[in-house]
């Protein structure tokens, strides 16, 4: 919450706020398929404890620019991507360990844990943030967020993850065709992953929240921060209940139908006005719940077609969609909102969003038909 705070304070355009996307964008779609070739490559955990002390760097670099009273804009949008460049390498090895620590049917259990750890602290953290800005001001969130990291380091130093089996990795090139062969050869993948990006791309508001808590709700720094953590809350609620989804066989619908809520409620949002911040609230939640529950099936689909020595590069080509999306539409929506208005933005993202579904649909019918757990997708070839 901090940086676009801080940016909105510094500039007070949303459009400004949107391109935060962009310089997240960039590294994380540039670097991610040579992340995931390293993480194929060499030790997932000791990649992790490379990416997290990066991360923390990154932290006290806009800590310390802040409270020494030089960070600008510029200075926020460089750190912004230096730590999206580390994020690039930290995903793939952090999505590729995962299958090696749990068995095959115990991976959407695995996804929805995932979701419920990391939905957690995306609820207290916007929550608290505005307390501490309030309190500390946004160096000290960052400075914050700096002791977290130093948390993470030792959690995953403790980490004891099985041995890989041992291949002779192709050099680097290759390396990347052959991952980019095999996510070209199915549909399902690439259908899923698709859907996942037009949709985030569209539908994401979060670069205009500033602008409603602001203009339209007029709930100062308190309630942006509850802007922030709703839709942590509608993505926890919708992990803490997602045992249903392991009984769930036409996994590719699910996904589908989960997308299509996700449009629903981001257009009901921005429809919002003065007098309705609860309503808004609990939209943005519904919103991230629908999409919570879309990317436990689609983690489930991944991890369970993709060999482990191709995990790492499939990973990091979903990352690619998965992270791409929502931060190129932090750009698209404030672009949108400029040139019409924010209200416009929002809304006309949620109708695109469901036309992305009938479209994915329509151009993927494998994923409208994929059924767990689809054995003839568990081969090891990169046709499987």
């Amino acid at each position: 919450m901090a940086i676009p705070y801080q940016i909105y304070l510094i500039t007070g355009s949303s459009l400004d706020v949107g391109l935060i996307g962009l310089f997240q964008a960039v590294p994380l779609i540039s670097l991610a398929l040579f992340g995931g070739v390293i993480a194929d490559r060499v030790d997932r955990r000791r990649l992790l404890i490379a990416t997290q002390i990066g991360l923390a760097a990154c932290s006290a670099g806009l800590a310390i620019g802040t409270q020494l009273g030089f960070a600008n804009v510029l200075y926020l949008y460089a750190f912004t991507a230096i730590g999206a460049a580390f994020s690039a390498l930290d995903g793939p090895a952090r999505g590729a360990l995962t299958p090696s620590l749990v068995q095959r049917e115990q991976l959407p259990a695995a996804m929805a844990l995932n979701q419920v750890l990391f939905q957690t602290a995306s609820i207290a953290g916007p929550a608290m943030a505005g307390v501490v800005i309030l309190a500390f001001g946004v160096a000290g969130a960052y400075w914050i967020d700096v002791a977290s990291f130093i948390v993470a380091i030792g959690a995953v130093t403790a980490l004891v993850a099985p041995p890989r089996e041992v291949r002779v990795h192709l050099p680097v090139g290759r390396a990347l065709v052959e991952g980019l062969s095999h996510f070209r050869a199915n549909r399902i993948l690439f259908g899923t992953m698709l859907l996942d990006f037009l949709a985030t791309f569209f539908g994401s508001p979060r670069a205009l929240f500033p602008f409603y808590a602001d203009r339209v709700f007029a709930v100062g720094p308190e309630g942006l921060g509850l802007l922030f953590a709703a839709p942590g809350v509608g993505s926890l609620i919708a992990a803490l209940g997602s045992g249903w989804t392991k009984r769930v066989q036409r996994q590719g619908m699910a996904v589908l139908l989960a997308v299509a809520a996700w449009g629903l409620a981001i257009a009901a949002f921005g429809l919002m006005n003065d007098g309705l911040f609860v309503p808004a609230l609990v939209f943005i939640a519904v919103a991230q719940g629908a999409d919570t529950v879309s990317a436990i099936f689609r983690s489930t689909i991944l991890l369970t077609v993709v060999p482990d020595h191709l995990r790492g590069r499939l990973v990091a080509i979903s990352s690619m969609f998965f992270l791409g999306g929502p931060y190129l539409g932090q750009v698209e929506s404030g672009v949108v909102a400029d040139l019409v208005s924010p209200t416009f933005s929002v809304v006309s993202g949620g109708i695109a969003t469901l036309l992305s579904v009938v479209g994915v649909a329509l151009w993927a019918p494998e994923v409208l038909s994929y059924r767990a757990p689809a054995p003839e997708l568990k081969g090891t070839s990169p046709d499987a």
